[in-house]
């Protein structure tokens, strides 16, 4: 890989795995032939991901027990920034990612016209996505974009590209398989440009977890993100919708008095509770908002001293 410059550009791949030792070899190998280091973070495997790793020339960090992809990714961003790459490229471990396509994913970072790369199996469609797949991917695309205020076409991609830059400002906050989805705050939050590359995705086994187990962790992470990155968001669509439900309800309490003449009090009473209901969770959307502001700005000012 080159820099615009002409200069030969320092790759390194950051990949995490968990009990992969049947595809993690030849990856690794593949990986090599297109990055200057291979970093391999083992999240507390109880196979011989490590070894394998190890043999098929990876720098191979080891964190027991299994702490999650995000706390993987973490260690693994801060191992590649002592090497001060050019470019870091993280890759699965499961062999679904074509290691050619490595370059192509990095390309933006390296033209500097971009800080994150989102290698995207739906910009071609190129791979056999199974049809389960791509009906939760539009359902996580759609939660992830809206929330975020950033929008892709693959927001749960692992093929990705970043730059130095945007390494040094990524935190994760989710541990488990949010951690792609939360990029995308991150990268609205200080400003990083995404793009996307087409990549192939092949799928060679069933998924480890059931579909739907899967996609319920990844839709709690996906709504824990946006309560922690957007709270007037998160809590005030629910409170301006329970006090529009509130509004609604009165309307038809007073058209009930004026058919019959008498207050309907069970009714009001479902009014009041909706009033305050709707009026509680609006509020906490603006406290927290708020306070999540004072506390970037404060963290700002710090890093600025």
């Amino acid at each position: 890989m080159n820099l615009d410059d002409g200069q030969r550009a320092r790759a390194v791949v950051v990949m995490p795995a968990y009990n992969e030792e049947r595809f993690i070899g030849s990856v690794v190998l593949q990986a090599c032939q297109h990055a200057d280091v291979v970093i391999v973070v083992d999240d507390g495997s109880h196979d011989a991901t490590a070894e394998l790793a190890t043999a098929a020339g990876a720098a191979v960090i080891r964190q027991v027990p299994n702490q999650g992809k995000g706390v993987a990714l973490s260690t693994g961003f801060r191992r590649a920034l002592e090497l001060e790459p050019d470019v870091v490229i993280t890759i699965d471990a499961d062999g679904q990612h074509v290691a050619s396509e490595i370059e192509r994913v990095a390309e933006p970072i390296l033209g500097n016209k971009a800080d994150i790369v989102i290698g995207s199996r739906y910009l071609e469609n190129k791979s056999r996505v199974p049809g389960h797949r791509i009906m939760g991917h539009r359902v996580f695309n759609f939660i992830t974009n809206r929330a975020s205020g950033v929008s892709v076409s693959d927001s749960q991609s692992g093929f990705r590209a970043f730059s130095p830059r945007a390494l040094q400002v990524i935190g994760f906050s989710s541990n488990g398989f949010s951690v792609e989805s939360e990029m995308q705050f991150i990268a609205n939050e200080h400003n990083l440009k995404i793009v996307e590359q087409p990549v192939t995705i092949h799928y060679h086994d069933r998924p480890k977890r059931p579909v739907i187990e899967h996609g319920l962790l990844v839709l709690n992470g996906l709504l824990t993100l946006a309560g922690q990155y957007r709270p007037l968001l998160f809590f005030g669509i629910p409170g301006i919708l329970i006090l529009s439900a509130a509004v609604a309800w009165s309307l038809w309490i007073v058209r009930i008095y004026r058919r019959a003449g008498e207050l309907a009090l069970g009714y009001a009473l479902i009014a009041v509770i909706l009033f305050i209901v709707g009026n509680t969770v609006l509020t906490t959307g603006f406290m927290l908002h708020s306070i999540r502001a004072l506390l970037l700005q404060l963290t700002s000012s710090a890093n600025n001293r």
